[in-house]
């Protein structure tokens, strides 16, 4: 165990030497600021890492992860990345990534008790009722599964355009643009869902806020 630990050390020093070798200016750069152009929400699992599967860099992608990769309108640590990422770094992209053979979508699609991630999941079930129908009509379980995932990417990329954080950047000019992604961790490719948002036109009217002036 300890000897795991260790090895992180000396595969980063291993790391700074190759990065070094290849742009001696790389870690100058590096620590001159960051302007990334993307926003990536993401689910925590180890094997979904943001830059290594969209072959960027670190200074690319700005980065929030969680389980199961969800917007929850009352989870502050999310709204706090969503805002400084769209306010401050003035990010072109937020992005929502999912993934398939998701474990927070396969326990939310159970009625087994986890533990306290029981109420985070929670929302997950939310998105199953929303799509109920569509969903107890896929007999095959793994593909049940699967459409689960991309319907919850789906609906966290409209609760994004709920936040007063997305609506207010649409009504003050800037452009903004929310898509929803799948990486297939089977043969690592990302799959593009097709439900870019990039305007308040497509918000269900309830959800719309007024501007207020300031």
């Amino acid at each position: 165990m300890i000897n795991s630990y260790r090895e992180l050390f000396s595969n980063n020093k291993k790391w700074v030497k190759e990065t070094t070798d290849q742009n001696p200016d790389f870690f100058k750069n590096l620590a001159a600021g960051q302007s990334p152009k993307f926003l990536w929400i993401g689910c925590s699992d180890s094997r979904v890492p943001a830059n290594e599967i969209t072959g960027t860099m670190p200074g690319d992608i700005f980065v929030h992860r969680n389980i199961a990769n969800m917007v929850i309108h009352t989870d502050i640590s999310m709204l706090s990345v969503l805002d400084y990422a769209v306010n401050v770094l003035e990010v072109k992209h937020i992005i929502v990534c999912g993934h398939y053979g998701c474990g927070g979508v396969n326990t939310a699609m159970g009625n087994k008790q986890v533990g306290l991630i029981d109420n985070w999941l929670r929302h997950i079930k939310d998105v199953y009722r929303f799509h109920e129908a569509e969903l107890n009509a896929i007999t095959d379980p793994a593909k049940r599964s699967d459409r689960l995932v991309e319907l919850n990417v789906q609906e966290q990329v409209y609760d994004l355009t709920k936040t007063s954080i997305v609506q207010n950047a649409w009504a003050n000019g800037k452009a903004l643009q929310v898509h929803g992604l799948v990486y297939d961790i089977a043969n690592g490719i990302l799959k593009d869902l097709d439900i870019t948002v990039e305007d308040s036109k497509e918000i269900v009217g309830v959800y719309k806020l007024e501007t207020v002036d300031v």
